[in-house]
């Protein structure tokens, strides 16, 4: 699984630093119209992958998960082939919405793993399947930036497809999904109602899944308009090349650390952790605004990797602490519906505040959310201990 995750990621991240720049190729377009329409090709993915990921988790939930990885890989594939072929930007914009549908393939892995593994140890284990999309997420931009200057957007997609087919070979060939036993006197099926009451609640749970709505959307305000600022610092000279070091910065960071905030979470605490995260991630951001040079930018990208890496093994692994076995999928699935709403807010909130007041101003935002959150949550947690408090019996 680690290695399916490791193509995954970085087929999909390979094609990222020069989405904008391959917008530019179809068209004589200005700068306003390509900010725009980066936002909002790069959105649209999120809104299928919003309306389907629920639907993936609770079949996954009911007949296994490893077919639909299987389905995920390849449907994938398909998608980013037909994009090496586009004409035109409704084109590509209709084939990321496609590509939404499989968009699941990372978090429907990271249920299976979940599902698979002792609650004691499962911020430690999911940081370890983490490392894998990271790693992938690190080489992808580099390679995908090279081999883009090299042999034109067009073609790096094309090759692209090979890799995501060679993740569903894996998981095809390579992955034995095991019935796992629910807990004693535990259901062993659950109405899509007697989800959403479990998720409702729990109100640290029910935060916890509306955070990551407000993390996907600062964390993704950025992602389509950073090769535009990178070619704004450093000019236009091997300008995919550049913008893959500057996406892969973070994912170095992320790297060194993900495994490591999962094992320091099973051991202090998963809320614990997740608010100092975002608190970190959101005091990293916001300098970003006044960078002068490309190195500059490369330095803060690698922290927040640092701050980053952690908050979606950790996230997860409260999430796999808080629900039975048999609901998992749905939870999960919900929750990762929830942060693709996000992905669909983030990049067009980006490219829009971009557009009008400049990259700076999207740092800032970026910033002023992951903080917001940070602060919401440790609210939540403050109130979830006060009302623990009460209902405990005085000694």
């Amino acid at each position: 699984m680690w290695f399916a995750n490791f193509f995954i990621a970085g087929s999909i991240t390979m094609v990222l630093p020069f989405l904008s720049l391959y917008i530019e190729t179809l068209g004589n377009f200005s700068n306003d119209y390509v900010q725009h329409w980066s936002g909002l090709t790069f959105g649209i993915t999120f809104v299928a992958a919003f309306i389907f990921s629920p639907i993936w988790g609770k079949i996954g939930d009911r007949y296994g998960r490893k077919h639909i990885l299987v389905l995920s890989g390849f449907g994938l594939a398909i998608s980013v082939l037909l994009m090496g072929f586009v004409t035109n930007v409704w084109q590509l914009f209709g084939l990321r919405l496609f590509m939404g549908v499989f968009t699941g393939f990372i978090s429907m892995s990271q249920a299976l793993i979940s599902t698979q593994t002792p609650k004691h140890i499962a911020g430690k284990v999911l940081g370890t399947l983490q490392t894998g999309s990271v790693t992938g997420s690190l080489f992808g931009p580099l390679i995908g930036g090279g081999i883009a200057d090299a042999i034109g957007y067009g073609t790096t997609f094309q090759l692209v497809s090979i890799t995501l087919i060679i993740s569903s070979l894996l998981v095809l060939f390579g992955i034995n999904e095991y019935k796992i036993k629910s807990e004693a006197n535990a259901k062993t099926n659950y109405s899509s109602k007697e989800v959403l009451s479990h998720i409702t609640k729990r109100p640290v749970l029910l935060t916890v899944m509306f955070v990551s709505l407000f993390i996907q959307i600062a964390h993704f305000s950025i992602q389509p308009i950073l090769s535009l600022y990178v070619s704004e610092l450093h000019g236009p000279a091997h300008i995919a090349l550049f913008s893959g070091i500057a996406f892969s910065a973070a994912g170095l960071g992320n790297l060194l650390m993900t495994r490591r905030w999962g094992r320091i979470a099973d051991r202090v605490g998963y809320i614990k952790i997740l608010i100092f995260l975002l608190f970190m991630a959101g005091i990293v951001y916001f300098p970003g605004a006044f960078v002068t040079n490309l190195w500059q930018l490369i330095a803060l990208r690698f922290m927040l990797g640092i701050a980053i890496g952690g908050i979606i093994p950790v996230r997860i692994a409260y999430i796999r602490q808080e629900a039975p076995i048999a609901m998992q999928g749905e939870v999960l699935g919900y929750n990762t519906s929830i942060r693709f709403f996000g992905n669909i807010i983030g990049p067009i909130l980006g490219g829009t505040i971009a557009g009008y007041f400049g990259f700076s101003a999207v740092f800032f935002v970026t910033s002023s959310l992951l903080v917001a959150c940070g602060i919401f949550l440790l609210y939540a947690k403050y109130k979830s201990t006060q009302v623990v408090n009460q209902h405990s019996p005085s000694i």
